[in-house]
């Protein structure tokens, strides 16, 4: 087998998707992954190309919420005690991130990101032959009171500033778009460019099977360490290429630390259950936001899920979580039947200030870096492909990407 001219180490759905930008520029390419194709979060995440969420994650409202969800060991957002310790440095960052200053430029960032993920996917679907697979539903996010709805206004008004559409709704105009909420929601805002894929598993599927159509390789094989020498990088156990792109989801700090880098890298252990599809009459996606939650249509399943887990990679799934949600749903959703449903738990790979890392390691600048979007991956694919693809071949990029420097840690 002939030397490739990149390698690119993780088979979801971002590593896939660079690998065919890298193949459209011409360049030969394998793809290494521990497990396979759509084998973490890319198999079971909500599916949504999810283009209004510019807000960070990191910021002075997840803050002022964090004390009350994490009295809740069920609830929106949980740290084991047994992690504690050793996610606090993490947290501490996550709060400096939070500062009025600080959001103000991840937003900035996130925004260009997510512009530049909108401009691309519909000509990289399209390019690839999947075209069919994209779903525009839209996003309906509820409010159980007042309160709630006037709270999420100045988010929704920073979204606008950034020239993203939506509708507030009252309940009657929510119950003409899902008929079905129970009675405590009392509004809601209809978000139209919040689209989805049609299963997101079969979706990083049918890019890796474009990808070897193609003429590219894909391996299954756990990488361990990267070192550069003589102009070029040996991806232990027994690969080599003159470039290599990290798009090993949660597990790329552990790679990137062989190079020297210590990659504040934390792992957002999503829980959901997915039901057959006649379990609900969803007619598009809906935001439990109060609980941290939501319920998405794809084309033959309900899903359930959503939630953040702060328990790194090692601990055993807590399905109790993934119960504690639907059932929740049941009593958000009357009509769902919550029968026959499977459960999952994915690590979401996710950096404290929100933002991923994209760009060249600091130690080579022939290992690029394109990993850590957290809930996003999906969202933020056809944009990481880009941006991979313009580096890797010497282009400018097509954003500013230096909010994303893995020097900026």
């Amino acid at each position: 087998m002939s030397q490739p001219d990149v390698i690119v180490i993780g088979a979801g759905v971002v590593g896939l998707s660079s690998a065919l930008a890298l193949q459209a520029r011409g360049l030969q390419v394998t793809v290494l992954d521990r497990e396979g194709p759509a084998a973490g979060a890319s198999a079971g995440n909500a599916g949504c190309f999810a283009f209004s969420e510019i807000i960070p994650l990191a910021s002075p409202s997840t803050l002022l919420k964090a004390p009350k969800w994490l009295l809740d060991p069920l609830g929106p957002l949980s740290v084991p005690p047994s992690y504690a310790l050793k996610i606090a440095p993490w947290m501490a960052r996550f709060a400096m991130a939070s500062m009025p200053h600080r959001v103000r430029h991840s937003t900035e960032a996130q925004t260009a990101l997510i512009d530049l993920a909108r401009a691309e996917l519909e000509p990289f679907l399209a390019a690839n032959g999947h075209g069919n697979l994209l779903r525009k539903y839209g996003n309906l996010q509820v409010y159980e009171s007042e309160g709630e709805f006037r709270s999420s206004l100045p988010t929704w008004q920073t979204r606008a500033r950034h020239g993203f559409d939506f509708q507030h709704l009252t309940r009657a105009e929510m119950d003409d778009l899902q008929p079905g909420l129970a009675p405590q929601f009392i509004s809601g805002t209809f978000t139209p460019s919040y689209w989805s894929i049609s299963d997101p598993k079969d979706y990083t599927l049918a890019l890796a099977e474009r990808f070897v159509e193609r003429g590219g390789v894909i391996e299954r094989a756990e990488v361990t360490g990267l070192t550069e020498r003589d102009g070029m990088v040996s991806v232990t156990p027994s690969h080599r290429a003159p470039q290599v792109v990290l798009a090993a989801g949660a597990f790329s700090h552990r790679i990137a630390r062989t190079l020297g880098d210590r990659i504040p890298l934390e792992t957002e252990r999503g829980y959901n259950t997915t039901l057959p599809a006649e379990a609900l009459d969803l007619r598009v996606q809906i935001t439990f936001g109060g609980h941290g939650f939501m319920v998405t249509r794809l084309d033959n399943n309900i899903r359930v899920g959503g939630a953040v887990e702060l328990g790194g990679l090692d601990a055993p799934p807590n399905y109790r979580r993934a119960e504690a949600m639907l059932a929740k749903a049941k009593a958000f959703l009357p009509a769902l039947k919550t029968e026959g449903g499977r459960q999952w738990m994915g690590f979401r790979p996710s950096l404290p200030d929100t933002l991923p890392v994209i760009g060249p390691a600091p130690a080579t600048r022939r290992v690029i870096y394109a990993f850590g979007n957290g809930h996003l991956g999906l969202t933020q694919s056809a944009a990481m492909a880009r941006l991979v693809s313009d580096l890797v071949t010497n282009q400018i990029p097509a954003i500013d990407i230096s909010p994303f420097s893995p020097a900026r840690f």
